[in-house]
C-alpha cells in the first residue's frame, strides 16, 4: 500500500528529514545584545507589509542549543528588529545563521524563519561569552556580552510578536505557493528558566557580499541579557494570508 497524503509530516515521505512538532530543547543558552541601529538599515531588510521602528531599535542572539529532541545539537545567531505590523509593535526576523543542517528546512518549512547555513562558534572567554558567525571564511557577525548582574527573568526583553514572512515561490513561476505573516512567539511552551543574568554586550558586523548586515553598526546600546531554559516548540500562528485575500 502506498503512503496516505495525510500521514506524510515532509519530505522524504518514507522517511521525514527531521520530526514532526513538538520540539523539545534542554539547556539551550542565550545571551543577546539590545542596541539601535540607523533606521535606514532596517529599511533595507523589511518586507513592505512591515514598518521600521523609528528609533531603529535592534537585537543580535546568540543560541547554544545542545540538546534537542529533533535536531541534535546546534549553534544559531539571529538578528531582529523592531517594526510594526498593521499598527501594532513587534519585531521581525531578517535572517537567522545556523551551523545545523535538519532544523534549517523544518524551520523554513514550517515558520518561514530565514535560515542560512554557516559557520558558528559559541563560548565563554573568561567571563565574555561569545557568538562567532563566519561565512567563506570571514566574519559577518560577532556577539559578545557579560553576565555579571543577577535579574529577573520577567524583566527580560520581550520579542513579541515575532513575525516571519513565510514566502515559498510556485514551481512555475507564476507568484508564490505560501506568501504568509507567521507569529512564532506563542509557539513555545513548558519553559523552565533556570539562569537569568544580564551584563553588558557589543556587536560587530563586518562585510559579506551576499548577507551585508553592516549597515546595522551601534549608534547606541542597551543591554545584554544571559538565559538558560527548557522549553517546547510547537506550532505557530498565521497571522495573515495574503494569498486568500
Amino acid at each position: 500500500m502506498t503512503i496516505p497524503l495525510d500521514q506524510i509530516a515532509n519530505m522524504p515521505a518514507f522517511s521525514p528529514y527531521y520530526p514532526p512538532l513538538p520540539a523539545r530543547y534542554r539547556n539551550v543558552r542565550f545571551h543577546m545584545v539590545c542596541f539601535r541601529a540607523d533606521k535606514s538599515a532596517l529599511d533595507r531588510v523589511l518586507p513592505w507589509c512591515f514598518e521600521p521602528d523609528p528609533d531603529g531599535n535592534c537585537a543580535a542572539i546568540g543560541i547554544d542549543a545542545t540538546w534537542t529532541a529533533n535536531y541534535g545539537g546546534f549553534l544559531e545567531s539571529v538578528l531582529t528588529v523592531k517594526c510594526s505590523y498593521q499598527g501594532e509593535p513587534g519585531y521581525f526576523a531578517p535572517i537567522a545563521f545556523l551551523n545545523s543542517k535538519s532544523s534549517i528546512p523544518a524551520g523554513r518549512e514550517i515558520y518561514g524563519t530565514p535560515k542560512v547555513y554557516s559557520d558558528i562558534r559559541v563560548g565563554m572567554d573568561e567571563r565574555v561569552m561569545f557568538t562567532d558567525t563566519r561565512l567563506a571564511g570571514a566574519s559577518v557577525l560577532a556577539i559578545r556580552s557579560t553576565m555579571h548582574r543577577p535579574m529577573d527573568p520577567e524583566s527580560l526583553p520581550v520579542f513579541a510578536p515575532s513575525w516571519r514572512l513565510k514566502a515559498i515561490p510556485r514551481v512555475d513561476g507564476k507568484g508564490f505557493d505560501v506568501l504568509q505573516v507567521i507569529d512564532g512567539a506563542k509557539c513555545t511552551s513548558d519553559v523552565t528558566v533556570h539562569v537569568c543574568r544580564a551584563g553588558d554586550g557589543v556587536v560587530q558586523f563586518d562585510p559579506s557580499p551576499i548577507y551585508d548586515l553592516t549597515g546595522f553598526a551601534p549608534r547606541e546600546y542597551l543591554g545584554a541579557y544571559y538565559m538558560e531554559t527548557d522549553y517546547t516548540e510547537g506550532f505557530a500562528e498565521i497571522v495573515h494570508d495574503f494569498l486568500r485575500e
